[in-house]
């Protein structure tokens, strides 16, 4: 390994939205992708991109996180976003945060702790949200 050149491709699967796709993250051992148009989150076994679950969303995906074993997606219809916590099992929403109006989310990731950062479409800003505390 320490004689690779640094950037090169070392493997390539096939993404399951087939240029769909919108957003990744990776958990537990495993790739999850968001299908934005097509309303779905992939699992993905990383070594050969076979599809392990599909998680339906009543919403267009258009990111995905993993934080404290918590599994979030960001969701944009018409002029309206939210960022949800779902059970990736079932897809049940948990608990959504819904954005001001004119707030579009078109990226997701967690920074480990108490805060999302959003893309924010074609507005320029990356937004940070914070996270619920989590009830015990």
């Amino acid at each position: 390994m320490w004689g690779m050149k640094p950037g090169r491709v070392l493997a390539t699967i096939p993404a399951p939205g087939q240029g769909g796709d919108s957003g990744l993250a990776w958990a537990e051992g495993t790739l999850w992708v968001g299908q934005y148009r097509s309303r779905k989150i992939r699992q993905v076994d990383p070594e050969t991109g076979a599809i392990l679950r599909t998680t339906e969303s009543n919403r267009f995906v258009t990111g995905v996180t993993w934080v404290d074993g918590e599994f979030w997606h960001a969701t944009l219809e018409g002029e309206q976003s939210e960022v949800r916590r779902i059970d990736p099992q079932s897809g049940k929403v948990l608990d959504a945060l819904e954005m001001p109006p004119g707030v579009a989310v078109s990226g997701l990731e967690s920074d480990g702790g108490d805060r999302f950062f959003c893309g924010g479409g074609s507005s320029g800003k990356v937004r940070a949200i914070r996270r619920p505390k989590r009830s015990l």
